[in-house]
């Protein structure tokens, strides 16, 4: 075990795997870390070490790197940690860091465009408003990025970002890139069918003309709505769970009187029931613990089972939830 502070001044236990792995890093322009702590690289700003976080220089850097790794490395990768959990004992493997190079925005044709998975969501959004294209402008509102948009299917305001995705290209740990047509998957409420081992990296959207300034005034409109209903100063994931049929889950979570519910510092949100913040110090066991308990109170006193939309990753700490 390895004591640390997370950047919000919790101290937290680690477990760190010493050099199980081993890179080649002579041929790889990106920056390779040991023992990173992924509180930094998480909007709810909890969670422990990750055994290695590669940021690659392009897209052929994550390439020469994958053809390097070994089948029994775990790969995860990761935009603005925006809806994702990271337990306090950290991630065994490899995290890689896809926001700062997989951010292209490319014009294909007058109603096509194609957008890098690491792109901002929000930017994504005001890019194609700007050229006068309508139908991902919800995309504004989701805090992540578009990579993390297509592998939960994210959506906002009646939109969902699959509706207007015409094809995708992905990696696989091989190192190799393939393109898929969008009939290639199947596609749900927050789900879609990629294979393990596959990662997005670009998706191609088939939009529609419209008034840039009337498209942009919707854009505002949302984000204004978002700044009433949400918590946005503060820290958290966006939505912890799905929206059950015909339901959702913060109207369920209000009625239990389930706001401002605690466990150590993690709180649900007295101003939107569907979030948990980060109070006061929390490590991602209190907010996995207070995650559990929503769901189980709802589950008893609605016999609704709320799904959770946040990912959670890594090992708990020793008592923690598993």
């Amino acid at each position: 075990m390895l004591q640390m502070q997370t950047d919000s001044g919790q101290q937290v236990k680690c477990m760190v795997v010493k050099d199980s792995y081993h890179f080649d890093v002579s041929n790889l322009k990106g920056e390779l870390r040991k023992h990173e702590p992924m509180s930094r690289h998480t909007s709810w700003k909890t969670g422990g070490l990750a055994d290695y976080y590669f940021i690659p220089a392009d897209l052929n850097d994550l390439c020469k790197l994958f053809k390097q790794l070994s089948a029994a490395i775990p790969i995860f990768f990761v935009g603005k940690g925006s809806n994702l959990l990271v337990r306090d004992g950290g991630i065994r493997g490899i995290v890689i860091s896809v926001e700062g190079i997989l951010n292209s925005f490319t014009t294909i044709r007058e109603n096509k465009i194609e957008v890098g998975a690491g792109l901002a969501c929000v930017k994504a959004a005001r890019q194609s408003a700007n050229l006068g294209l309508s139908g991902i402008e919800f995309l504004a509102g989701i805090p992540g990025t578009v990579g993390g948009a297509l592998a939960m299917n994210a959506g906002a305001w009646g939109g969902e970002t699959w509706v207007n995705v015409a094809q995708v290209k992905i990696i696989n740990r091989q190192g190799e890139i393939k393109t898929y047509n969008k009939s290639e998957f199947e596609i749900g409420y927050r789900s879609v069918s990629l294979a393990d081992n596959e990662w997005f990296i670009s998706a191609q959207f088939e939009l529609q003309s419209s008034d840039k300034n009337e498209i942009l005034s919707r854009i505002r409109s949302m984000l204004d709505e978002r700044a009433i209903a949400q918590p946005l100063g503060q820290l958290s994931c966006g939505s912890v769970f799905r929206n059950p049929a015909d339901d959702y889950a913060a109207r369920l979570i209000e009625a239990a009187g389930l706001k401002g519910k605690s466990i150590g510092g993690a709180s649900v949100s007295d101003k939107h029931a569907n979030f948990i913040i980060n109070a006061d110090k929390a490590s991602s066991a209190d907010i996995e613990k207070l995650i559990n308990h929503v769901a189980q109170v709802i589950k008893d006193e609605y016999k609704v089972e709320l799904i959770p939309e946040v990912r959670i990753i890594g090992e708990p700490e020793f008592g923690g939830p598993k």
